[in-house]
């Protein structure tokens, strides 16, 4: 008897998204809710494993193979993309960091196992989102930590399993001298001190809290926060957020394509007032993915040094990509709107547009590309520029 194929991580996504996450984005959206029905099927589907080693229990797959799943998600609720975008960054984190600790290699099991939903503490209260610095502090009791952190956002944090928290690595240290602790569900205790009611962007809840945690001394990451953010959460963080930002491009230029030839089979022989305009939007939209597909192929070359994956030339390459691929995106969706007129203007039409642009607008906002471009800057007075068309180290 032969066995039935398994299904590719891709196709199960694109199940998830069409029978599940399509049919409450709205309601996830107008309601500004957690996406239970969502997160619950991706779990089911054991996706949220699936960049894990397969010893651990998950399959191995690349940053590349979770960007295409968090496009596939977008194209029908970007808030849950995000939420798969935030988790998928933080078990890259773990199984970057975490394979030579005895207990962050079984808390990797475990997430496999048990479908575990992540979380991550790093904006403060104080410093924004400036994620290089802290002002809560480890404070160290013998075998155990304890810590308490005013974070200003923690996505989803009521819903999540675990929290990735970034503090300075004692009440002593510099502000740049910080660790990352992973504390469980039953080892902390969160306080809401604000509330998530936003533009777009919704269904992530991020709001904010004063979180209180003691945990034992074992569950700090064994590398410094700097070098975890250079080697792994900066490249995940701005590729995978990325390849959400290009989901939302894509469903919004997909419904402007339908709009475009619902209006041609009206008026056969006459090509349709918005047809030019479309041609420019999936041109942009097409310019999107290059930079998105050119950033993971510099990711994974990058990875083979240290000294590259650590250089100014790689944070440079990953800052651009951020800065590009949010500022393109919601003029992909405006192209996409002004194509599909009023119908897209108004909420529940096939055409509907407005929470696609209220999503887009969040991608210059996290981190803030001013920051961004900011420490871009800087690292230009250092750095040469490549004139090269073929990218190098």
């Amino acid at each position: 008897m032969t066995a039935e194929p398994t299904s590719t991580a891709a196709e199960k996504a694109r199940m998830v998204g069409a029978g599940v996450i399509e049919k409450h984005a709205d309601d996830v959206d107008r309601n500004g809710r957690f996406p239970s029905e969502a997160v619950t099927a991706i779990k089911e589907n054991r996706l949220l494993s699936i960049m894990l080693p397969r010893e651990l229990g998950g399959e191995d797959a690349s940053l590349a193979e979770v960007a295409e799943l968090c496009s596939i998600f977008s194209q029908h609720c970007a808030a849950t993309a995000m939420i798969f975008a935030m988790h998928q960054i933080k078990l890259a984190s773990l199984a970057a960091h975490g394979l030579k600790s005895p207990w962050h290699r079984a808390f990797m099991e475990r997430i496999a196992k048990e479908q575990l939903l992540l979380a991550s503490a790093t904006t403060e209260a104080g410093i924004g989102g400036n994620l290089r610095n802290s002002i809560c502090a480890v404070q160290v009791n013998g075998p155990t930590f304890d810590l308490v952190k005013e974070a200003s956002v923690i996505s989803y944090g009521t819903e999540a399993d675990a929290i990735l928290v970034t503090a300075r690595r004692h009440p002593d240290a510099a502000p740049s001298d910080q660790v990352m602790v992973a504390v469980l569900k039953d080892q902390y205790r969160l306080e809401k001190t604000s509330d998530w009611d936003t533009l777009g962007m919704r269904g992530t809840c991020s709001d904010g809290f004063r979180l209180t945690t003691s945990a034992p001394v074992e569950q700090i990451f064994p590398q410094p926060f700097a070098e975890i953010a250079a080697q792994s959460m900066l490249a995940d963080s701005h590729l995978l957020w990325s390849s959400v930002w290009f989901g939302i491009a894509a469903a919004a230029v997909t419904r402007a394509q339908s709009f475009v030839r619902a209006e041609a089979r009206k008026n056969p022989g006459s090509p349709p007032p918005g047809a030019l305009r479309l041609a420019e939007a999936i041109s942009m939209l097409q310019g999107v993915k290059a930079n998105i597909v050119a950033g993971l192929r510099r990711f994974e070359v990058a990875k083979r040094s240290e000294d590259d994956l650590m250089s100014l030339g790689f944070a440079v390459a990953m800052n651009n990509v951020k800065v590009g691929v949010s500022q393109t995106v919601v003029q992909v969706v405006n192209h996409a709107l002004l194509i599909c007129g009023i119908l897209g203007y108004k909420n529940n039409t096939p055409y509907s547009l407005g929470r696609h642009l209220r999503d887009a607008h969040s991608a210059a906002l996290m981190i803030s590309n001013d920051r961004i471009l900011g420490n871009t800057s800087n690292l230009l007075l250092a750095h040469k520029h490549n004139t090269g068309l073929l990218d190098s180290p």
